[in-house]
């Protein structure tokens, strides 16, 4: 069932990237193009997403199934971080391949995927690790892609996704419910986040010639470590650290969580790196082969956590 569903969200995703790549190959508009609609996922849908998330009814067995799906993100990108930096030097990553190995898709394909599965009770879950993600990725990721190695707090507090993050959070412990209205509006901001980056990777690789991407081996490689070699290892963490004891619905949140991580690079890698001129297409390129690749992969994973 979870196979299933896994399989069908996928391909409507890849329905997306083709649409967009279809737009710049019938030359309706250029791969250039899509800039600004990266800015617009980035700056409004994603904080959107985080906020809406986050608009829940608060009980104690919520707020511990909380912190344990919030150590587990921190586990795993402390793991994903770590092994990157052991193998970058070995493997000669660049910084764009760095952190579309670290940073998953979780954002764009497991909350759809949790709701359809689970219900939408358990999106606050795959949130947790999108917001964890989030503060990663504008601090760490966008230190990589940019190229400025200096940390700045300030700038981090100030990013528009970190204050959704904070928002968010704020209206979860004070348990204040936003008016109607404004729900409607987040939830239909938030169900534009797939088709909207998805989009924007079909667009640039629009620009490119497909061929000359189907044939680069060293996608391939960057592939397998982002989607087979990472989460192996952390599956098999995962499965002996005994932690789904730790909440009696243990076994169904950390599923979620690997869910979270076994998914395609970040598209937001593919828009970061358009916005700091870092080799958007390449980025775009590894979205594109690892999310036509994870239709195999993703159900696997979750057939050996089920085991």
């Amino acid at each position: 069932m979870i196979a299933l569903l896994l399989t069908k969200r996928i391909v409507i995703l890849f329905l997306y990237i083709l649409m967009g790549f279809a737009l710049v190959r019938l030359r309706l508009l250029k791969a250039e193009d899509s800039k600004p609609l990266s800015v617009i996922a980035l700056y409004l849908i994603m904080p959107s997403v985080i906020i809406n998330a986050f608009q829940i009814d608060f009980t104690p067995e919520l707020a511990s199934g909380l912190l344990l799906s919030l150590g587990l993100a921190i586990a795993v990108h402390i793991v994903l971080i770590g092994g990157v930096a052991a193998l970058g030097r070995a493997c000669r990553l660049s910084p764009v391949e760095r952190a579309s190995v670290i940073y998953s898709n979780a954002g764009n394909l497991v909350i759809p995927i949790v709701a359809a599965i689970f219900g939408n009770e358990w999106v606050v879950y795959s949130s947790t690790f999108v917001c964890v993600q989030q503060v990663l990725l504008w601090s760490h990721g966008r230190a990589l892609i940019s190229g400025q190695k200096q940390f700045r707090l300030v700038g981090l507090l100030t990013n528009v996704n970190m204050i959704a993050v904070g928002v968010g959070l704020l209206l979860f412990l004070l348990r204040i419910q936003l008016p109607g209205m404004a729900l409607e509006v987040l939830g239909s901001l938030s169900a534009m986040v797939a088709p909207l980056c998805m989009l924007v990777t079909g667009m640039l690789i629009g620009g490119t010639v497909l061929r000359r991407v189907l044939l680069q081996k060293r996608l391939y490689f960057i592939a397998a470590l982002r989607l087979v070699a990472f989460p192996l290892v952390i599956l098999l963490l995962m499965k002996a650290s005994g932690v789904t004891a730790a909440h009696p619905e243990g076994d169904t949140i950390v599923l979620i969580a690997l869910l979270a991580t076994i998914t395609p690079s970040a598209s937001t890698i593919t828009q970061m790196a358009q916005i700091y001129d870092a080799d958007a297409q390449y980025a775009g390129s590894i979205n594109v082969i690892t999310t036509l690749l994870c239709i195999v992969t993703m159900p696997v994973m979750v057939a050996l956590y089920q085991m």
